[in-house]
């Protein structure tokens, strides 16, 4: 069944492009288009979003930045032989791989590169702006799928807030699919909130906090004392290596802690581990071992076993997300798309942290983008820009509309530039983030 009735051609512009979930993303959306594969894992091709407006995943064009130079088709081959993807595919959908391919630009900074945070940004915006050009493209949604870099230190951007910020100056709505910095960064507030563009994030729930959000609301409403909650994960690829980075792994942490203490109430005794075992490649395995305590005081134990592939499970969420921040973009909403929360472990916005109530809030947003386009075309191009004064990408973004996006000098006064790549080893109100930015950060 198909969720999808507008012919728009829609960009999703990936951040870490050629790693393996974007490399997941790109081969799965064209192996479900060409009826090769059924859209397992797609909840935005489930009955409760028909009619909703979505983009259809034919209509999807991939672009993204990345430091790496493995191109997509051999990162699909290498991942159909760690059983990422089915055996044949690669090769079945060789034209869309290489197509994607050919629109991944240079992330940064790369060794030896010497631009500052505005020069980087401004690069940046310019190859989403570019993109959505030569395609002649409705919009693009900016989603970072990046290795998850540790807490910021001081003021300078980090590589996930860089291309948060293009994301913004190009007048893109934006989704962090990982616990990185993105837009949560003190400097990007202003602009993120003046912009009018929608956003949503952050950092996928796709398999122990999935399981988390699910059991926490379990033991409250049964009224059972839970006293410790522990955990451990085995992860290789790209993940586990970069989350053998002890600062890299608390921000990973915080979001899988956080869905404890909103569905309990308070945060119970334990930790998770996070092991890096290369060995493992994509796949990971999750322990929790819950304590807990019964009527009179009986002291019990649930432990549970997650085993996944990672990349299988994050690709279709990326899918879903592109295509419901793309309609809302087209609706004319803004801000945070708190709707979203049952995709992340660290919603933006208010949202509620039991995944039943979630999807209740996912089901109610999916009827809220029934119907025609808001007021606000919120299209890409010059002419969405000049005629809407919001949510458009191209040259007039500020100059002509004052509005959809963040000014030419975003980062003004800043002279630090850091970038971003794949994982390592996969591979509405006036636009015032000129001044408000330079303002915070001198």
């Amino acid at each position: 069944m198909s969720a999808s009735v507008s012919p728009a051609r829609v960009g999703v512009w990936l951040i870490g492009a050629r790693g393996s979930v974007a490399t997941t993303v790109v081969a799965g959306c064209a192996a479900v288009t060409a009826g090769l594969q059924p859209p397992t894992g797609l909840v935005t091709e489930t009955p409760a979003f028909a009619d909703s407006g979505l983009p259809a995943l034919a209509s999807l064009v991939f672009g993204g930045h990345d430091t790496v130079d493995c191109p997509l088709p051999k990162r699909a081959e290498a991942l159909a032989a760690g059983g990422v993807l089915p055996v044949g595919l690669p090769s079945a959908v060789a034209a869309e791989l290489a197509a994607a391919d050919r629109e991944i630009r240079p992330g940064g900074p790369l060794p030896g590169d010497t631009r500052d945070e505005e020069e980087l940004i401004t690069g940046f915006a310019a190859d989403m702006r570019d993109f959505v050009r030569r395609h002649g493209l409705a919009r693009a949604v900016v989603v970072n799928v990046a290795s998850t870099e540790p807490a910021p230190d001081g003021a300078a951007l980090p590589p996930s807030s860089l291309y948060a910020a293009a994301a913004l100056r190009a007048g893109c709505p934006y989704v962090n699919f990982t616990p990185s910095t993105g837009l949560h960064h003190p400097a990007l507030a202003a602009p993120a909130a003046a912009c009018g563009l929608p956003y949503a994030g952050r950092d996928g729930k796709t398999g122990q906090t999935l399981l988390r959000s699910v059991l926490g609301p379990m033991f409250t409403q049964r009224a059972l004392a839970v006293r410790a909650w522990s955990g451990t994960n085995l992860l290789g690829g790209g993940d586990g290596a970069a989350l053998a980075d002890p600062a890299a792994a608390a921000a990973k942490n915080a979001g899988k802690e956080r869905v404890l203490a909103d569905t309990l109430g308070t945060v119970p005794e334990g930790e998770v581990h996070i092991d890096d075992v290369p060995a493992l490649g994509d796949w990971k395995t999750a322990w929790d071992h819950i304590a807990f305590d019964g009527f009179l005081g009986a002291r019990m134990i649930l432990q549970t076993t997650w085993q996944g592939c990672d990349s299988a499970l994050a690709a279709p969420l990326v899918l879903d997300l592109a295509r419901l921040v793309a309609r809302a973009h087209e609706k004319g909403l803004s801000g945070p798309l708190s709707e979203l929360g049952f995709y992340f472990k660290d919603p933006v916005g208010e949202a509620p942290a039991a995944l039943g109530e979630q999807y209740t809030a996912l089901v109610g947003f999916a009827g809220r983008l029934r119907g025609g386009a808001g007021d606000r075309p919120g299209g890409v191009g010059d002419s969405a820009v000049e005629d809407s004064g919001a949510g458009g990408v191209g040259d007039s973004v500020v100059e002509d509309s004052g509005a959809g996006g963040v000014g030419g000098s975003v980062v003004e006064d800043s002279d630090a530039g850091v970038g971003a790549a794949s994982e390592p080893g996969d591979g509405g109100g006036p636009g015032r983030g000129t001044d408000v930015l330079s303002e915070e950060r001198r």
